[in-house]
């Protein structure tokens, strides 16, 4: 199994932490997303993925190889390929519960926050690094506050996003925390948030999901 990947990605983040929240091994590949004009652009990663995006993954079933792209279409095939340890609940309106605080984030708040984007912003529209950071904050912050209210009032909250052992949502939530952190986000009101990272970030597989810890961290 290989993982096309760029250890600040917050897409190629989240599907780390699902391949080791269940134990699979797999090989990194660096895909350098400022280096070179960014190489996700190049035409040799553009013939494995059009979109010109990370993560990739690569995996064989039954002698048959696959090329997966989008991280939660990869992470929900972990789950469906390999269920050992399941990362969605047991039960379907659980599932979709737990698949609609992912959503908020790969939907709501990611997209509008995505490299792209803000890099469209700085060299297109010209605007300063401080209205850059600015806009980044926004959504993000409008987009946390929301996903606050939402654990912090659901009783299927527990240590983690859904119950007591961490799973899909989790696996969307650090990511986002991360790169809030990176931009100075205003996290101060958002304490079932903070609480929820903070046991994930002390949970092994989170660690070894880390960005500090990937061999192409700067």
């Amino acid at each position: 199994m290989k993982l096309y990947g760029y250890f600040r990605s917050s897409a190629s983040y989240r599907v780390r932490l699902a391949l080791n929240l269940k134990g699979l091994d797999y090989e990194q590949t660096s895909v350098h997303l400022v280096k070179n004009g960014g190489e996700q652009l190049a035409p040799a990663f553009r013939a494995l993925n059009p979109d010109a995006l990370v993560p990739v993954l690569q995996d064989e079933l039954d002698g048959e190889a696959a090329t997966l792209t989008q991280s939660m279409a990869i992470i929900e095939y972990l789950d469906e390929v390999y269920p050992d340890v399941a990362l969605l609940p047991a039960q379907a309106i659980d599932r979709a519960y737990v698949r609609s605080l992912a959503l908020s984030i790969a939907c709501e708040i990611h997209p509008v926050n995505n490299l792209r984007v803000l890099k469209y912003l700085s060299a297109t529209l010209q605007v300063t690094d401080e209205q850059k950071n600015a806009w980044y904050r926004h959504w993000c912050e409008t987009g946390l506050a929301i996903l606050e209210q939402k654990l912090a009032t659901d009783k299927r909250t527990g240590r983690f996003c859904f119950g007591d052992t961490p799973g899909f949502a989790d696996c969307f939530l650090v990511p986002q925390i991360y790169n809030a952190q990176r931009f100075k986000c205003d996290l101060s009101g958002m304490p079932t948030l903070m609480r929820i990272n903070q046991a994930c970030i002390e949970h092994p597989a989170f660690i070894k999901a880390a960005p500090a810890n990937q061999p192409d961290a700067e």
